[in-house]
This record gives structure tokens, C-alpha cells and sequence, in this order.
């Protein structure tokens, strides 16, 4: 089967469309068909990266994200919890993952992985 009748997020066949939008029972993730493709040919045409929160919206510089997991720091023994608010990030080419350098109030500056924040 073609990627296009696959979830971007887990890859199930499982979908099905509901009006304009296709949608997951297994992950419950919706998506619009067309805004997908049209995001796919841009960033491929551009040569640039987009970089994507959990919730698939696209991210840019100066954004403010707020933290959807508790997150251990690491070499600490202390969290960043769920809810936090981070403002004014920075987009960055992590090698290992973390594409988000930032500031957060009473940690210091610190890089995040996008996966784990959605935009305010």
C-alpha cells in the first residue's frame, strides 16, 4: 500500500475519511490529505527542514511550545514537568535529536526534542 493511505504518525492502514480530513482510530490522529501533500512537495522543493510539535504543526523560530511530558534532565535529578512554557526557541539541526535550543525559567538554557512540545 502507498504511504498516502497510511497514518504520518503510527503507519497504520486503519484510516478513513471524514469529511475533508482522514483520520486513525488507532492513535487517533487527523490530517487533511491535501495539507499534507502540499507541506511534503514545499519542504522538498525548498531543500529546507520543517520541524513538526506532537501535534504535527509546523514550528519556527521565536515560537512559544509548552512541554506535553515529564522530562528528566539529565545528570539531575530534577523535571521538567508537563505544562511547562517555553518561550522564544531557537531552531536548531540537532545530530541527536534535540532540534530546539531554549531558555527555561529556573533551569537554564537547556535543548528539547520536538516530539515532546506543542506550540501555544
Amino acid at each position: 500500500m502507498s504511504s498516502e493511505n497510511k497514518c504520518p504518525q503510527c503507519g497504520s492502514e486503519n484510516i478513513y475519511e471524514d469529511g475533508n480530513l482522514w483520520v486513525c482510530p488507532e492513535c487517533a490522529h487527523e490530517w487533511s490529505a491535501h495539507a499534507a501533500s502540499a507541506d511534503a512537495a514545499d519542504s522538498e522543493e525548498s531543500g529546507v527542514k520543517v520541524y513538526k510539535d506532537a501535534n504535527g504543526n509546523i514550528l519556527q523560530d521565536g515560537d512559544t511550545v509548552v512541554v506535553v511530558k515529564d522530562l528528566k534532565i539529565k545528570g539531575s535529578s530534577s523535571v521538567v514537568k508537563v505544562g511547562t512554557k517555553v518561550k522564544n526557541i531557537r531552531l536548531q539541526d540537532g545530530g541527536d535529536g534535540h532540534d530546539i535550543a531554549c531558555k527555561i525559567d529556573g533551569f537554564g538554557a537547556m535543548n528539547l526534542k520536538s516530539e515532546f512540545v506543542k506550540k501555544a
